[in-house]
């Protein structure tokens, strides 16, 4: 199997270096880090192990005749990523192992065969060419989107766990995503404008903001066509309190990663679409936009330099 990422980052870089133990990998990433890595070797820390991990890096990937095309940078940058590589990705099988709402339609512009895929596992950089895997709220979902079987799905998941990654199959990784979205648009940017890790946002002063997102986020899936487990937004947030922030307390989220580094973050594709998309059902979204406009003001005003 030959397997490309574009846009590794943080979570691509890791990626890579898993599926490097299985497959022949090629990352695409930043300068600062292929040349560590080309020297060094990438350096994976965590819950994920500590090993020093060696695969082709580089700023173009090779001309090959990749079995699957992961793109792993940040939402903000998705179409730019796809236009840079839009030969590349014409026609090939093309993961989006990413955040938020939006990506996957993105890139079925460039090619009709996309997998969607879902992450809750908390990444932090080290420094340049190095990674640290702080927590892991759950098995990382892939599947054909929006929804249905599929044997190059099948073939992925099989792959993926070989390489040591826990991945389930999923048959509607569009209800998938929306999940993540409403973990991640709760907690991200809260976390970020408080400055904290996950687990100091069950506090009575922040849990009535995420409840009030939730029930905004839940009410917008459901019109959108997402099906969960949870009846109810309340029920959903008996379970993000009860298991996804105490399995995931000790991650301080992306966004607040961003937000020191003076970078742009994701909030677009998480608490942004959430309005966007609440606005097309008819389905009032206040407690959304103000985090967003309260993220948009801190990316205005934050000033960092960015490792990545």
């Amino acid at each position: 199997m030959k397997i490309l990422v574009l846009g590794a980052g943080a979570v691509g870089l890791p990626v890579a270096a898993r599926l490097s133990r299985v497959a022949g990998v090629y990352a695409v990433c930043r300068s600062s880090h292929a040349e560590i890595i080309r020297k060094n070797g990438f350096r994976l820390t965590g819950l994920w192990g500590d090993h020093t991990v060696r695969f082709s890096c580089g700023q173009e990937p090779p001309d090959q005749d990749w079995d699957y095309i992961f793109i792993t940078a940040k939402s903000i940058d998705t179409r730019e990523v796809c236009r840079l590589y839009a030969d590349t990705i014409g026609g090939r099988e093309v993961v989006s192992l990413q955040n938020g709402i939006g990506n996957e339609e993105i890139i079925s512009a460039y090619t009709d065969s996309v997998i969607g895929g879902m992450i809750i596992t908390g990444f932090e950089w080290q420094g340049a060419g190095a990674v640290h895997v702080t927590v892991e709220g759950g098995v990382m979902k892939l599947g054909r989107f929006p929804k249905g079987p599929d044997p190059a799905v099948t073939g992925l998941v099989s792959l993926v766990r070989e390489a040591g990654i826990p991945v389930e199959e999923s048959p509607d990784i569009r209800s998938e995503l929306w999940a993540k979205t409403m973990y991640n648009s709760a907690l991200n940017p809260v976390g970020a404008l408080m400055g904290v890790a996950y687990g100091r946002l069950i506090s009575v002063h922040t849990w009535d903001v995420i409840r009030c997102i939730i029930r905004e986020a839940f009410a917008v899936a459901i019109a959108e066509g997402a099906s969960f487990p949870w009846k109810t937004a309340e029920e959903y947030l008996s379970h993000l309190r009860g298991v996804q922030i105490p399995a995931t307390a000790d991650h301080r989220s992306s966004m607040l990663q961003d937000l020191e580094r003076g970078r742009k973050t994701e909030i677009g594709f998480l608490n942004g679409a959430i309005v966007e998309r609440g606005a097309l059902h008819g389905i009032p979204t206040p407690c959304n936009r103000c985090i967003t406009d309260l993220i948009r003001f801190r990316e205005e005003n934050t000033e960092g330099s960015d490792v990545r």
